[in-house]
């Protein structure tokens, strides 16, 4: 026998730890639970498909853990421009086009 670090399962090939646990993120039982709570109907080979595509979506998850932080020296400036006072409409103006005024207002749609 053999002195090998990796251990072997039944059929005596190496297991493949990654795959294991992106199996075991997502199950049958979770993603039909995710779809009753989205009120979505899915056939048994869509729930198969939908596990393991949860599964690669996890994975980016975890890729972004191994994102270096980085710190941030630069100071941060108002870019937007600053206001400039312009001349606006009258009132006489503004209400000039409206349907219906009141008192020197807009009248709108009664809301009940």
């Amino acid at each position: 026998m053999s002195d090998t670090s990796e251990s072997t399962d039944d059929a005596g090939e190496v297991p493949d730890e990654a795959a294991d646990a992106d199996a075991a993120a997502v199950d049958a039982d979770e993603v039909r639970h995710v779809a009753e709570l989205a009120r979505v109907r899915l056939a048994d080979d869509e729930v198969d498909e939908f596990a393991e595509q949860f599964g690669d979506i996890l994975e980016y998850f975890d890729a972004l853990d191994e994102v270096p932080e980085t710190d941030r020296d630069e100071e941060l400036v108002n870019v937007m421009r600053p206001d400039e006072v312009e001349s606006g409409l009258t009132q006489a103006e503004a209400l000039s086009n409206a349907d219906e005024t009141e008192d020197g207002f807009f009248v709108g749609p009664k809301v009940s």
